[in-house]
């Protein structure tokens, strides 16, 4: 089916006008650009040299190989789209996608399917359990993202990874935090704790999307300022953010190998060839890339009751890209590969320290630093 020229145009107006580009003017201008070539059928000729001159006004002695503007600007490009389909675009009969290795968009009408009738996820009905304050939005966001997790993935089609297959990776990397019968408590942190706060809000609606598709039923969703021990011990905990603000979890995350601070990743005892500070790097200009670092690390529980999972960062950005990364079926193999003990186990207890390189807040690299595997120790009460 050949979509009409008037309503390929609409739709790039549509996606122009969107919240996700109106604060965008560099991606806009690409976009339209874009679009114009690709309609055209001049697109397929497009070279980054090219796309350089036309849309970032680079002098003639530009070299893409020694500059990679045009390419990072596409990658976010590319996200940005994709940020637009996720949501206000999640109705829209026609579908945008610029796929890798080109310059050229294509445009397909979205295939209407018929949604199958789900049964109601049985943490629906705990939303209310708690007033969470300043951190409602999230908490509600992260819900929404669980039970409609299922319903996202008839996106998949237009480039959009918002659905992922439960791999072996995945697995050792999850387990047993969603196989036990213990609840899984999400602890998002409140915004008074950091500056992560738009953060924390789209790691919990990627989280929630992957706790979607593993039909996990048993989840409770709470805020840092709001949960108690006897929650955190009756079941597993994924936190996500900064822990200032929460005793238990200050406590857990103590007297770590490496220890998140206000600048930076704080690497404990350093090895050689080791920085001390894995320091957080934000841009100098809006239209740069930032540099940042991510903490993931998974530790025992209050008292060495269950496990927890603490996924932290001081950036936007950092928190989004571990999400991203811990909930990614290609990144868990690349990160499973590097932890393996000699014996080919996974370390139960561990620290993974991430960097993430991001544009306007969006990840759009992510990669393995180091790691260190942690003994079974609840730092609570001392025990092995």
């Amino acid at each position: 089916m050949v979509l009409e020229l008037e309503a390929t145009h609409a739709q790039i107006q549509r996606i122009l006008q969107s919240k996700a580009f109106r604060t965008s003017e560099i991606h806009r201008t690409l976009l339209s650009y874009l679009a114009e070539k690709s309609v055209s059928g001049t697109a397929d000729g497009l070279k980054e040299y090219t796309v350089g001159l036309d849309v970032f006004a680079k002098p003639d002695s530009y070299d893409p190989r020694q500059e990679s503007t045009v390419r990072m600007h596409v990658a976010r490009l590319r996200q940005k789209i994709g940020e637009y389909y996720r949501t206000e675009g999640l109705e829209d009969s026609i579908v945008v996608d610029l796929p890798k290795g080109g310059f050229k968009l294509t445009f397909e009408p979205r295939e209407v399917r018929p949604e199958p009738v789900a049964e109601q996820p049985a943490m629906a009905g705990r939303w209310g359990r708690k007033e969470i304050g300043l951190i409602a939005g999230l908490v509600i966001a992260l819900g929404l993202a669980v039970y409609f997790g299922m319903r996202l993935r008839q996106v998949e089609r237009s480039g959009l990874e918002t659905a992922r297959d439960w791999t072996p990776e995945l697995q050792q990397l999850w387990e047993p935090l969603v196989s036990s019968k213990r609840p899984l408590i999400v602890c998002l942190s409140t915004p008074n704790a950091g500056s992560s706060g738009a953060g924390t809000a789209t790691g919990a609606v990627l989280l929630g999307q992957f706790l979607g598709m593993l039909h996990k039923q048993d989840v409770l969703v709470t805020s840092s300022d709001q949960i108690a021990a006897p929650e955190v011990a009756m079941g597993n905990v994924v936190f996500l953010g900064p822990v200032a603000g929460n005793r238990q979890m200050q406590a857990m995350s103590a007297d770590r190998p490496f220890v998140l601070e206000p600048e930076g990743i704080r690497n404990m005892s350093p090895k050689p060839g080791e920085p001390e500070l894995f320091t957080d790097k934000p841009p100098h200009d809006p239209q740069d890339t930032e540099e940042s670092y991510a903490l993931i690390s998974r530790v025992p529980g209050l008292y060495g009751n269950g496990e927890v999972l603490y996924l932290a960062g001081n950036r936007i950005s950092s928190i989004t890209g571990e999400v991203q990364a811990f909930t990614d079926a290609t990144f868990a193999k690349t990160l499973v590969s590097k932890m393996k003990k000699p014996d080919g186990s996974l370390p139960r207890y561990y620290q993974v320290v991430l960097k993430v390189r991001s544009m306007d807040t969006m990840p759009i690299e992510v990669s393995y630093v180091l790691h260190r595997e942690l003994e079974a120790q609840d730092p609570v009460s001392g025990k092995r």
